[in-house]
C-alpha cells in the first residue's frame, strides 16, 4: 500500500526497495530512490553488477530459480520488489503479491506477460483490440514450418520468452528455417521451446512511448502520464541510439497515447496488496508508424533502454520518474530540450576494461556521459552511452555518436591507459553511413519552429505540440500489415468511448494461435 511516509535507510524506519536485476538501468533507478532516502537491496546473477555498486545492498542469485527468489525477499522484507530485467521466475513472484509478502511494481501480473510474447500479444490483440502485426505462434520445428508458411517470406522468429532481440531471427527463405528455430531455443535468456512468428514488413519508423503510471495530488488517484515519443534505431533488436522528441503528426500520437494507455492500464492487478494502485510506475511501450496509423509492438514494465535519452531531454528523467511513481509521489514529464543518446559498446572481451577519450567526448558543454562499470566486457555489450542536447535532435544525434565515437574501450592490460588519454582516442571512432545519414539530413523550418515552441519559457506539461510528418525512408523491420479501423480518442483509465470495436479487416491465416 502507498504511504506518504518515508523513512530513514538502514533503521527500522526506513522504506526498503528490492531490485530484481542490477545493470545500468538499474543503477540509475537506485540512485533516484537513495535521494528519497530509501534503502535500496541490488538483487543480480553476477556480482558487482552495475546498482550492486550503489546499493545499500548486494545480492547474487540465481532469478529463474523461484526458491531462490523467494528466499531474498523473505530475507530483506521489502515494501516493494522491482523487476528490472525479463529472466526471473515470475511465479515466485505471484506468489509473495498473492500472500501480501511485498508489493511487486508494476504487479506479477505484468511481469508475467510481458515476459511471455504469447501472453501479452494476445491480451493486446484479442483482449484490448490493439492492431499488432501478423502472428502465430509454434510449440515445435514442425509447427514453425507451418506457421512460416501461412505468414510467408520474409518473417521474424522469436523466443516467447526473450527481450533485446535474444534468440531473434529473420527469415528470408525456407533454407532458414531450422537455423531460426534452434536460435530461438538456445539463444535466450531462459530455455524455449514456443516461438512467435510475426510478418516483416516496411513502416516508416517506430517510437518508445514512455508512460507513466503514478497518483495524481490533486485527485488521488492512479492517473496516465505520457513523456514525448523517443525515435530509436535498432541493430538485431538491441536499440543503438535514440533521441526525443521523434516529429509525428498529431493523428498518430493521439493514437499512440491511446494505445500505450490501453495496454499499461491493463498492467494492475486491483487485487493484490496495492489495490486500486496497482500498476505504477514507467512503461516503455514500443510501437509501430506508418504515416497516421500505429501498431502495439511490446511493452516493457519498468524503465526503457531507448529511455535513456530522457537523463538529458526532460525535467525528470524515466528512473527519477520510476521512483515517484513507486512511491506515491508527484511526476512531471516535462520536456527541457531536445536530446539524443547513443551506445558505447565494450568492443573487448575481457574484464575490468579501461576507457580513453573521456575528456575529449566531454569537451563539449552539450554532452554528458554514463560509464556503467559492467565488471566484464563484451564485443557487443553495453558499456556506456552519451547523451547530447542541441537545438533540434538531428544536431543532437550527430553530437551523442561523436562523442560515443571519442570514449575508446582498453583492454585492461593495455599500456595506453596507464598514462593520459592517447592520440588514438581523440578522433571519432568510424560510423557508419548507416547512423550517419539521417543525423546529417537538414532540419526543416518546420522542426526548427516545433522546437522553439519546445523552448518557449512556461510550456506546460502535458502532450507535445503537433509536429510535421516523419520524412519519408521507411525501415525494413518487423510491422504491421494489416490496417485498423477508425480509432476514437481516449477516455478515462485510457478506455475508448462505450460502443462497438472499430472494424479490424483481414484475418490471421489459420494455424496455431
Amino acid at each position: 500500500m502507498v504511504s506518504n511516509v518515508i523513512g530513514t535507510p538502514l533503521s527500522p524506519t526506513a522504506v526498503k526497495v528490492l531490485l530484481l536485476g542490477s545493470g545500468e538501468l538499474g543503477k540509475e533507478v537506485t540512485i533516484a530512490l537513495q535521494r528519497f532516502g530509501v534503502e535500496v537491496i541490488a538483487v543480480d546473477r553476477y556480482a558487482n553488477a552495475p546498482a550492486h555498486q550503489v546499493a545499500h545492498h548486494a545480492e547474487v542469485i540465481d532469478m529463474t530459480d523461484a526458491a531462490q527468489v523467494r528466499d531474498v525477499i523473505a530475507k530483506y522484507q521489502p515494501n516493494y520488489v522491482l523487476p528490472e530485467i525479463e529472466a526471473i521466475a515470475t511465479d515466485a513472484l505471484e506468489a509473495v503479491e498473492a500472500e501480501g509478502l511485498s508489493e511487486v511494481i508494476p504487479s506479477a501480473k505484468a511481469v508475467s506477460a510481458t515476459l511471455n510474447r504469447e501472453r501479452i500479444r494476445r491480451l493486446a490483440d484479442e483482449e484490448l483490440g490493439l492492431p499488432t502485426s501478423p502472428y502465430l505462434f509454434a510449440g515445435s520445428l514442425d509447427e514453425m514450418r507451418r506457421a512460416v508458411g501461412s505468414i510467408g517470406f520474409p518473417c521474424v522468429v522469436k523466443p516467447v520468452m526473450s527481450s533485446s532481440g535474444k534468440g531473434q531471427s529473420t527469415l528470408r527463405g525456407p533454407a532458414d528455417v531450422d537455423a531460426a528455430w534452434e536460435t530461438a531455443r538456445t539463444g535466450a535468456r531462459v530455455n524455449n521451446d514456443r516461438v512467435i512468428v510475426e510478418g516483416f514488413v516496411e513502416f516508416d519508423y517506430e517510437i518508445t512511448l514512455l508512460t507513466v503510471r503514478a497518483i495524481d495530488p490533486a485527485t488521488g488517484k492512479l492517473t496516465t502520464y505520457f513523456c514525448d515519443p523517443i525515435g530509436h534505431r535498432q541493430v538485431d533488436g538491441d536499440y543503438v541510439e535514440s533521441w526525443q522528441p521523434q516529429r509525428m503528426s498529431q493523428a498518430a500520437y493521439d493514437v499512440a497515447r491511446s494505445i500505450a494507455a490501453r495496454i499499461v492500464t491493463a498492467m494492475g492487478n486491483p487485487d493484490s496488496k496495492a489495490g486500486e494502485f496497482s500498476g505504477r510506475g514507467v512503461f516503455g511501450v514500443e510501437l509501430f508508424i506508418k504515416g497516421d496509423e500505429v501498431y502495439f509492438s511490446e511493452v516493457s514494465p519498468r524503465p526503457h533502454d531507448t529511455g535513456l535519452v530522457t537523463m538529458a531531454s526532460q525535467r525528470l528523467s524515466e528512473f527519477e520518474l520510476h521512483a515517484r511513481a513507486v512511491l506515491g509521489l508527484p511526476v512531471s514529464t516535462l520536456m527541457r530540450s531536445p536530446a539524443a543518446s547513443a551506445v558505447i559498446y565494450g568492443q573487448h572481451d575481457d574484464v575490468a576494461i579501461r576507457f580513453a577519450g573521456v575528456a575529449e567526448a566531454l569537451a563539449d558543454p552539450d554532452v554528458d556521459l554514463r560509464l556503467f562499470g559492467k565488471p566484464e566486457s563484451f564485443a557487443r555489450r553495453r558499456v556506456g552511452v552519451a547523451v547530447a542536447t542541441a537545438p533540434n535532435t538531428a544536431a543532437a544525434r550527430e553530437k551523442a555518436v561523436r562523442a560515443a565515437g571519442l570514449v575508446k574501450p582498453l583492454l585492461a592490460s593495455d599500456a595506453a591507459a596507464t598514462g593520459p588519454d592517447t592520440a588514438d582516442a581523440e578522433a571519432p571512432q568510424p560510423v557508419s553511413p548507416t547512423i550517419m545519414a539521417p543525423i546529417l539530413q537538414p532540419t526543416s523550418p518546420a522542426d526548427e519552429a516545433a522546437t522553439e515552441l519546445l523552448q518557449a519559457p512556461g510550456r506546460p506539461s502535458g502532450p507535445p505540440m503537433p509536429r510535421p510528418p516523419m520524412p519519408p525512408g521507411p525501415s525494413q523491420r518487423p510491422g504491421p500489415m494489416v490496417q485498423p479501423g477508425p480509432r476514437g480518442p481516449v477516455g478515462p483509465g485510457g478506455q475508448r468511448p462505450a460502443g462497438p470495436p472499430p472494424p479490424r479487416p483481414g484475418q490471421f491465416p489459420p494455424g496455431p494461435r
